[in-house]
């Protein structure tokens, strides 16, 4: 079945979406973008996902191209029309098209096209098993917090941890780990303390981080939000990643070093189960 694209405003076959070469996202990296998991056909913390595409919109000063009902009812239709049960549904909206040109007209309009990916997400091998992760320097630009399309240091990044033989890139910044590639960094000290870096502009507020975050504070496990080194992550009991097509993935393995005893942890696997659980019930009642 040929996969519907979801095109500002249009539902068109694959082969049909088009887009300007003129987009400002394509020739600049100006807009953002987000993604959803699907798990039995229902997104999962789509609505942290919206509030954080309208906080990057508004960051840049782009609007939101339709209400978050209206971004809703197209990410539900395009689950129904490709029939995706697990996977992923992607948004992107860019601040528009017009002649090359740094500076923009202010009377732009938003480009707002979406899709479906079908990706296995619940027991994956990694989820079972667990991932190895490198080391590479944080290059990016300074205003992370904003889920922009500019990707290419990541892109490089994960490009560098592939050729190590690793799932995931961390970056590190001044000694510091910063975020994974694509997924925020957790780890779990000696004395059973859950670690993660806090919300600035260094790193992008994960959505499900802020859920993890919250099981965590439900379920009577210790976190601290504070900056942890790459030395540290080497020397924790347990760690694990966290995106929205990852959901909560254990790390064995730190840039060659092992991580405890080199599979998945208990504190880990108490997170995997708890998040997926309640992602799962809140998912049913959509």
């Amino acid at each position: 079945m040929p996969r519907t694209i979801y095109i500002n405003g249009r539902y068109v076959p694959e082969s049909e979406a088009h887009i300007s070469i003129f987009d400002r996202g394509f020739l600049f990296g100006d807009g953002i973008y987000e993604v959803s998991a699907v798990i039995g056909g229902r997104m999962i913390d789509n609505d942290l996902h919206l509030d954080r595409l309208e906080r990057s919109l508004n960051e840049l000063g782009i609007p939101m191209p339709v209400s978050r009902d209206d971004i809703v009812a197209m990410q539900n239709s395009l689950i129904a029309r490709n029939e995706l049960n697990e996977g992923v549904v992607y948004l992107q909206v860019t601040r528009g098209s017009e002649d090359r040109n740094f500076d923009y007209g202010n009377a732009l309009r938003p480009n707002f096209i979406a899709f479906t990916q079908v990706k296995k997400l619940v027991d994956t091998d990694a989820h079972r098993t667990g991932v190895r992760v490198a080391l590479v320097d944080d290059i990016r630009w300074g205003r992370r917090d904003i889920k922009t399309v500019m990707l290419l240091a990541q892109v490089q990044a994960k490009r560098d941890a592939k050729a190590q033989g690793c799932f995931e890139a961390w970056m590190v910044q001044d000694g510091f780990i910063t975020e994974g590639a694509s997924s925020t960094a957790f780890i779990i000290t000696q004395a059973g303390k859950i670690i993660t870096r806090p919300n600035s502009r260094a790193t992008l507020p994960g959505c499900t981080r802020r859920a993890v975050l919250q099981v965590a504070a439900d379920h009577g496990l210790q976190v601290e939000e504070r900056l942890f080194t790459a030395d540290e992550a080497r020397l924790a009991r347990e760690a694990f990643l966290t995106s929205a097509s990852s959901l909560v993935t254990p790390v064995i393995e730190i840039s060659g070093h092992r991580i405890g005893e080199g599979r998945p942890g208990p504190v880990t696997r108490r997170i995997q189960e708890i998040y997926l659980n309640l992602a799962l019930e809140r998912a049913a009642v959509q």
